[in-house]
């Protein structure tokens, strides 16, 4: 079912505009009709601007006169003729104008300070690009002398929550790839005789052996 758009507002309008009933009001805005009744006495809602839902679409005129002519009928919404925007999908970060100029700094502070996060984790967290973060690793950007590292949750690039995740997460994947390295390198170092082992098994081996002269 359609949701009301902005359901106060259109209480608001709805008191002030028609003859409907607290009920026929409290139902078709999704609110308590005593709530409606506080809208009317002035005590509630106070400083909301009326929305008109008949200019929007959501009501007809005919549909109130018909529910203000008896009081038990109920507004019926009518059905959206505007098209709806379609649900943005998750895709680059968005950083407004202002703050692109310190994606650099943000880049410079998250190398210096978390350098076990890739290239790809820092442009997914603060919405730059890896030609950026390459040139800021490697000391060939543009401005490379004018940087200041900041910290990209001050300067509003990304959330404190946002950067715990992601440096968790790099955490964990050094973390198991440390541990497959220590489980591949242990079988080699296991074959690897040590020097006492050598000895007794040449002293086993010198027991077999004809002594010399005899």
């Amino acid at each position: 079912m359609a949701q009301l758009l902005m359901p106060k507002a259109t209480a608001v309008w709805l008191v002030q505009n028609t003859t409907l009933t607290f009920e026929q009001i409290a139902e078709f805005c999704g609110l308590h009709s005593l709530e409606v009744q506080g809208i009317a006495d002035g005590e509630v809602a106070i400083g909301i601007v009326g929305l008109d839902p008949t200019v929007n679409g959501q009501l007809t005129k005919e549909e109130i006169e018909r529910c203000e002519a008896d009081s038990t009928a109920r507004l019926k919404m009518q059905k959206a003729t505007i098209p709806l925007p379609a649900p943005r999908t998750k895709g680059p970060r968005y950083t407004p104008v202002a703050k692109r100029q310190d994606k650099p700094d943000a880049v410079a502070w998250l190398v210096r300070h978390h350098p076990e996060l890739s290239d790809a984790q820092i442009s997914k967290l603060i919405g730059t690009t890896k030609q950026t973060i390459a040139a800021v690793r490697d000391r060939s950007h543009w401005n490379f002398a004018n940087l200041r590292p900041r910290d990209p949750v001050l300067l509003g690039l990304c959330t404190q929550g946002d950067l715990n995740a992601v440096v968790l997460r790099a955490r964990k994947a050094l973390e198991k790839n440390a541990a497959a390295k220590e489980e591949v390198a242990a079988p080699v170092e296991a074959e690897k005789p040590d020097d006492s082992q050598r000895r007794a098994t040449l002293a086993d081996l010198a027991k077999f052996l004809p002594e010399q002269g005899s």
